[in-house]
C-alpha cells in the first residue's frame, strides 16, 4: 500500500465524520444516526456508492437543513469526500465505509428519507446482474431502511442499467415510478427534482455527449 493511502487511512481513523470498522461507532448507530451522530432531528439522505463524495458534499452544501451520508467501501475515496466537507465547514455530512449489502447492520427501519445512487458500476455482464445496486436484493434493503414514502434516485450514463432498473422497479409490487428520462438535461422540468450537482464522471460524460439518465421512485 502506498504512503498516500496509508496517510489517508490514518487520518480517517481520527475523523469523527467517518464511521468505519475498528471505530466505537461502527455498527453502533443503528436507529440513532440523528440523535447520536448528527445530533439533530433533520431527515437523512444516503448516497450508496458515493466514491469521492461529490454528490454527498454537494447536497449537504445546498441543503443545510438536512443530513447527508455517503457510503463507500474505499477508504481513500471517503477521505477525499470528508476533506471536502471539512474545507467547506459542513456539519451535516458524514461518511460510512462498508459494503452496501450490509446496510441493515448500520441503519434501522425507516431511518432514511432518501437514497441516491449516482453513476454506479453498471455491471454489464448478465452474470453480474445481482451485483447491480438496483438489483432486487438491494431494493429489498432500501425498502427496509427508508421511511414510508421515501425516495430513491438513480443517475447514470449507462442505458442498459437504466432500462434494467426501470423494468425491475415497474415489475415490483407496490413500487411507484415518479419520474424517468433518458436525457435529463433535455428535460428541465425534472432538473429541480434530480439535482444539477455534477460528479466528476457526470461532467466527463456530458462533455462526451453522453445523455444522463434519471429515475425516481418510491418503495412502498
Amino acid at each position: 500500500m502506498g504512503r498516500i493511502k496509508l496517510k489517508r487511512f490514518s487520518e480517517n481513523a481520527e475523523r469523527t465524520d467517518i464511521v468505519e470498522p475498528g471505530k466505537p461507532t461502527y455498527q453502533q448507530l443503528k436507529g440513532r444516526w440523528q440523535t447520536d451522530f448528527f445530533r439533530n432531528e433533520h431527515p437523512i439522505t444516503l448516497e450508496v456508492g458515493c466514491g469521492k463524495g461529490d454528490y454527498t458534499v454537494g447536497l449537504a452544501a445546498r441543503y443545510p437543513e438536512r443530513n447527508f451520508l455517503g457510503l463507500d467501501i474505499k477508504g481513500d475515496r471517503i477521505w477525499i469526500g470528508s476533506t471536502r466537507a471539512q474545507e467547506q465547514g459542513l456539519g451535516n455530512v458524514g461518511f460510512v465505509r462498508m459494503r452496501a449489502l450490509d446496510l441493515l447492520e448500520q441503519f434501522g427501519p425507516g431511518e432514511l428519507s432518501e437514497i441516491w445512487i449516482t453513476f454506479p458500476d453498471p455491471r454489464p455482464r448478465l452474470g453480474d446482474a445481482k451485483r447491480r445496486l438496483t438489483a432486487p436484493r438491494f431494493l429489498d434493503l432500501y425498502q427496509q431502511i427508508l421511511r414510508p414514502g421515501g425516495l430513491v434516485h438513480l443517475k447514470t450514463d449507462a442505458g442498459d442499467l437504466f432500462d434494467y432498473t426501470l423494468e425491475t422497479v415497474q415489475q415490483r409490487p407496490g413500487t411507484t415510478v415518479l419520474a424517468h428520462t433518458k436525457d435529463l438535461y433535455a428535460a428541465p422540468d425534472l432538473l429541480p427534482h434530480a439535482e444539477d450537482i455534477q460528479t466528476h464522471y457526470e461532467k466527463r460524460f456530458r462533455a462526451e455527449g453522453i445523455p444522463i439518465k434519471y429515475l425516481q421512485f418510491q418503495l412502498s
